[in-house]
């Protein structure tokens, strides 16, 4: 008769270590000056390589085939290195410094450390991505008009009422969240921040490289299915959609595998080694 309840208490238990976990996370980001800081250059790096990139574009009078919204997005390619990093410090640096035995201590399942540092940290970047992706393309539209990219040219003002519009900026917010959890995941099994942003940055920056050496089409195709930035930033696009060897929802999902897979294996190896 009392299995019930005691069942139940057990349950709102482990509910409220998530929670003291969650607020102990975000009493850290919040209080230490490293990761605000980082998180705000993430925003003027998205923001300012976008308009940078918007104002380099030019559309001569015959005419000229680019992407509007993602030309102003350009700066995510830069800005998502920022927020890999504060993502797998806010897991490794506790490593290093040995705080994670006093994190462990006072939360002592350790998927809720995981799943409190995946919450706090991919609710902040969600809020980061969204006022950098706004800016990247209110500094997109205004740019880019004066370059010739305008009605008279066949393309409509970047707008977030249009649809292909609103899918790039959204998926982009998403996108950008996702990379903190791949960083989460990665800082948590490998915990050693060098070697941890190292691995993470290899896996976005090196796939492009390495497919743009391979001659062969279909496994250059391939390459691009699996890779987690170049199928990841397919949601930007808005023009040539047939073109793409993914949807662009689909190389979201390509990104969220990944993620998903990097937070497995570190809650794994949270569970199974010592501090």
């Amino acid at each position: 008769m009392t299995a019930v309840p005691l069942a139940g208490q057990a349950s709102q238990g482990r509910w409220a270590g998530l929670l003291d976990a969650v607020h102990a996370e975000w009493t850290k980001l919040r209080t230490v000056a490293g990761p605000g800081t980082m998180l705000l250059a993430a925003i003027a790096l998205t923001a300012g390589v976008g308009a940078l990139a918007a104002n380099a574009v030019s559309c001569p009078a015959g005419g000229c085939q680019i992407d509007p919204a993602k030309v102003s997005l350009t700066g995510v390619y830069l800005g998502q290195a920022i927020v890999a990093i504060v993502a797998v410090t806010s897991v490794s640096g506790e490593y290093s410094t040995g705080m994670i035995r006093l994190t462990l201590t006072a939360v002592p399942r350790r998927w809720q450390v995981i799943a409190a540092k995946a919450a706090v940290v991919s609710v902040s970047t969600l809020a980061v991505a969204a006022i950098a992706v706004g800016a990247a393309l209110l500094a997109g539209r205004l740019l880019l008009y004066g370059h010739g990219i305008s009605p008279a040219h066949g393309y409509q003002a970047i707008s977030l009422a249009a649809g292909p519009a609103l899918r790039a900026a959204s998926g982009s917010v998403l996108y950008l969240a996702l990379i903190a959890l791949l960083g989460i995941g990665i800082g948590a099994a490998i915990r050693d921040s060098a070697a941890s942003i190292g691995l993470v940055l290899g896996l976005l920056y090196m796939f492009p490289l390495i497919s743009s050496l391979v001659a062969n089409e279909p496994l250059r195709r391939h390459l691009n299915q699996i890779s987690p930035m170049t199928a990841g930033l397919y949601v930007q696009a808005t023009t040539n959609l047939r073109a793409l060897p993914l949807t662009p929802w689909q190389g979201l999902g390509v990104l969220a595998a990944w993620a998903a897979g990097a937070l497995l294996m570190g809650g794994l190896v949270m569970s199974l080694r010592d501090a």
